[in-house]
């Protein structure tokens, strides 16, 4: 029957994905996880803040309505609304964690009244 040929592995010899061809010229392969330009990819995460973000697009929108195009305008204004729900949403946990850690430390300071009080 037919015998298949094992397939040997061959690594890059400096890791940067350079290719050796037999007419000595080499050739750079462009990676997946990098742009044609040599930069890395983020995955689309953003780079930027919640808030710096709204007021990007904010200021987007205003100049998309000031050139007239309301379509872009609209786009802009939903990306806006989107990072003002996650800013409010970062805030109002934030106000729950304060709020926590004030409650604690008020009954701590409460349980050591009690205390100073028994000892008198």
């Amino acid at each position: 029957m037919f015998q298949r040929k094992i397939k040997r592995y061959r690594g890059h010899r400096n890791g940067r994905g350079h290719q050796s061809h037999g007419n000595g010229h080499m050739q750079r392969r462009i990676r997946q996880d990098s742009f044609s330009n040599g930069s890395k990819r983020n995955n689309f995460r953003q780079s930027q803040s919640a808030d710096k973000l709204l007021e990007k697009y904010n200021a987007l929108a205003k100049e998309a309505v000031s050139s007239g195009d309301k379509t872009l305008a609209e786009n802009y204004l939903q990306h806006a609304d989107h990072f003002m729900r996650i800013v409010e949403e970062k805030n109002k946990n934030q106000v729950k964690t304060d709020n926590t850690e004030k409650s604690s430390t008020g009954e701590e300071q409460a349980s050591s009244q009690n205390i100073k009080n028994d000892k008198i």
